[in-house]
């Protein structure tokens, strides 16, 4: 039976999507001012097309009954696979930071990889809602496998970790038995080992992960400007707008960095407002999922929690020093218009989901 969307949830995206570009805004002033000459142009270029669009593409898909993605589940899935491909054609595909992430159409550029999470998850959830009468394993691996293959070529090992959590964290709750959860990791184990052989700069970040100290103007110049900033940001803060560390001291600071410059800002009680909203926005996602009388919404459900959450706590955790770095920016908050256009997308599905449970 449908009901009204859950309001809690909904005040959680909301509250993500606004104190996201505010924090984008005390963040970006510098380089912004820099790079274009004015310090509002990278906070009005994410507001219009990443916030206005991202609220269209929200409001259609809380809308949209989450049960017809799963009529084109396999449509949408090959076509981000598509979009992901056409990043190495010529004229199209373009390279920013070493990596070929992007496509540019004419002024737009966008990030395929972004969609691609979100593809993925609702294709997955309509393969495991299906009562098989084969073994899902292989099918999964060669999931993983295709997925895994574009993103090591593309050298995005952020997105192709948190792709591959995420999707055992679906097989495990769809009912895999225990052996195939075994056969997974150890897959995604020889990925790893393949990686570090054949993209000897992903060690790099490993080993500047044991070890921030090892070459700090080199590989660890990042994560030790980053914990100057956390460290300088106290228990309240310098102030929102007056980071040292955004005078170009610390890298991306508007990007995969900015949960720094906001805890250097606002200090720990500021970081923990974002913690906070991330772990609300955790337990009713999951508790939608738990909710849900429908296996393929209950696993889109969870796929789009864990997505969002996981990603979060990937971001934060490299940018602290917990774990290595990715890359990978912080959901509802990273500079990024296509990230956060899929972001509020997939957040509009999720509500949509809470109306059905």
């Amino acid at each position: 039976m449908k009901k009204k969307a859950d309001k809690g949830l909904l005040i959680i995206i909301l509250a993500l999507f606004v104190l996201g570009l505010m924090i984008l805004f005390s963040a970006s002033g510098i380089i912004s001012l820099e790079n274009m000459g004015s310090p509002y142009y990278y906070f009005i270029h994410q507001l219009l097309y990443g916030g206005i669009v991202g609220l269209i593409a929200f409001l259609f898909c809380q809308k949209v009954d989450y049960r017809g993605w799963k009529k084109f589940s396999l449509l949408i899935f090959f076509a981000c696979l598509a979009l992901s491909v056409l990043v190495f054609v010529p004229g199209l595909g373009f390279k920013h930071g070493g990596a070929q992430r992007w496509l540019a159409v004419g002024p737009v550029t966008f990030q395929p990889s972004e969609l691609l999470k979100l593809g993925f998850i609702i294709y997955l959830a309509a393969f495991l809602s299906k009562k098989q009468t084969f073994n899902t394993l292989i099918p999964f691996l060669v999931i993983i496998g295709l997925i895994g293959g574009l993103m090591a070529v593309q050298s995005d090992a952020g997105t192709l970790a948190l792709i591959a959590i995420i999707g055992i964290i679906m097989y495990f709750v769809s009912g895999a038995k225990i052996y195939q959860i075994a056969v997974v990791l150890l897959v995604y184990l020889a990925g790893f080992f393949a990686l570090v052989k054949f993209f000897p700069h992903r060690m790099a970040r490993f080993t500047a992960f044991l070890n921030p100290g090892v070459d700090p103007q080199g590989i660890s110049y990042q994560i030790n400007q980053a914990l100057i900033a956390i460290g300088s940001g106290g228990l309240f803060g310098v102030g929102l707008g007056n980071s040292y560390q955004r005078y170009n001291y610390l890298p991306e600071p508007m990007g995969d960095s900015i949960f720094a410059i906001w805890a250097e800002q606002l200090g720990f009680l500021g970081a923990i407002i974002v913690v906070v909203l991330f772990l609300l926005l955790a337990f009713k996602g999951l508790r939608v999922a738990k909710r849900c009388k429908d296996d393929f919404g209950s696993l889109l459900a969870i796929g789009i929690t864990s997505w969002l959450v996981i990603q979060f706590f990937i971001n934060i955790g490299g940018i602290m020093g917990l774990m290595p770095l990715t890359g990978i920016p912080l959901p509802f908050i990273s500079y990024g218009g296509s990230a956060l256009i899929v972001t509020m997308a997939g957040a509009g599905i999720l509500l949509n989901i809470s109306k059905h449970t």
